[in-house]
């Protein structure tokens, strides 16, 4: 099964709309009503849902790098810094990792984008 994306709420629109043209599964946090909620209740629904969360927010990271000292489960975290990086990097990073990686790969994994 291909991996599927939760995407926070400051990823821009146009990569999620361009990942969705290429047949990716990606629901984002806005979508799910979750606009408001914290970077721990984010993790824990990515987690709910199977669903790989992709953020640019530094501090969503560093909480998903004490989850996994602490041992607790999530479905895994991509990080794309948000200077010098375009979307259509995203867009290949995310695109391929969904087409050829499974869900229980990214368990409690942190990446960082872009991969190259």
């Amino acid at each position: 099964m291909p991996v599927r994306f939760y995407m926070d709420v400051h990823v821009p629109e146009p990569l999620n709309e361009q990942l969705r043209r290429r047949g990716v599964d990606v629901l984002t946090a806005i979508e799910n009503g979750a606009r408001e909620w914290t970077d721990e209740e984010l993790l824990e629904r990515s987690r709910e849902l199977g669903r790989v969360i992709f953020t640019q927010d530094y501090g969503f990271r560093a909480l998903a790098e004490q989850w996994q000292r602490d041992g607790r489960e999530f479905a895994g975290l991509l990080f794309g810094r948000q200077q010098g990086v375009t979307i259509g990097q995203f867009l290949a990073d995310l695109q391929l990792i969904a087409q050829a990686s499974q869900l229980d790969e990214w368990l409690n994994a942190i990446e960082f984008l872009p991969l190259r």
